[in-house]
């Protein structure tokens, strides 16, 4: 039976990862040093335990902290860890940016939920409503060893479909592939864009159209345009007039030299932004 330490347990994430790890095989110890998160995990009937007893025993130490404290707290617990042991993080950012402390004797695995597809059908609205994942949602997950040999690899993906449950499917990628999944794609893109739409949205309705009305016909609209966009309808197309309302938008809207944010130097600008 493996050991894992959590630390952050009591934490927004480790919290999510706590409530999947409690219910699984593995030998669990729990660290958390924030009253708040030492309350949440008491809810739970969970004794925190000291940080500098479990962790130089522990098989995997799973690093569920915020990437602006993950250099701090990874050049204070990952010194304790005993050799041959798997690291775990949740995110990609710090370790691209080269503000992970490193050894030569760990193991470094990184894992990240891509969080429930749109176009998820779960059994109950319970389920469907689980739209970060984790507890009733299917969802895949993105896993990537930035150190270590394979036989840790998949110690990693085991501890991570375990918490991020229920998981669907597993992706190996590298560490530079989940960088450009994330920041670059899913919050320097999506989420600038869709940002723009929600704004937009909001200058319409100060524009006099009623507010319900406007969030049901873009959101309806939403739904269907990515059914198109991403082929889950075969066949289905944009209308010609819907086509030529997107290039007048895009020639609009978009630098003609966006694409700049997937080049490895901007990527790299962009991860140590963020941390």
């Amino acid at each position: 039976m493996k050991k894992i330490a959590l630390i952050g347990a009591g934490g927004k994430m480790g919290m999510r990862l706590t409530r999947n790890l409690m219910k699984s095989s593995f030998e669990m110890s729990y660290v958390e040093i924030s009253e708040a998160g030492i309350e949440k995990l008491a809810e739970l009937e969970i004794q925190v335990s000291a940080g500098d007893e479990v962790v130089p025993v522990a098989d995997v130490v799973i690093l569920a902290v915020p990437d602006v404290a993950l250099a701090k707290v990874s050049a204070a617990i990952i010194p304790q860890m005993k050799s041959g042991s798997v690291v775990m993080t949740l995110d990609p950012a710090v370790a691209r940016a080269g503000r992970l402390f490193l050894r030569e004797d760990v193991s470094y695995f990184i894992a990240h939920p891509s969080h429930p597809s749109v176009f998820n059908w779960e059994p109950t609205p319970e389920a469907q409503a689980d739209f970060f994942g984790g507890t009733l949602a299917k969802q895949t997950i993105v896993c990537a060893l930035m150190q270590g040999p394979d036989s840790d690899y998949e110690l990693g993906e085991l501890v991570a479909k375990t918490m991020y449950a229920p998981v669907s499917k597993a992706f190996k990628i590298t560490m530079e592939q989940m960088a450009l999944l994330e920041p670059a794609l899913v919050e320097t893109l999506s989420s600038s864009c869709l940002d723009l739409v929600r704004e937009g949205m909001e200058e319409i309705i100060a524009r006099g159209v009623p507010r319900e009305a406007a969030r049901e016909f873009l959101l309806g609209h939403i739904n269907i345009q990515l059914a198109v966009l991403f082929k889950e309808l075969p066949n289905a197309v944009f209308s010609d007039a819907a086509n030529k309302a997107l290039t007048r938008g895009r020639s609009i809207l978009f630098k003609d030299d966006w694409k700049q944010i997937f080049e490895p130097d901007n990527v790299l600008q962009q991860v140590i932004d963020i941390t």
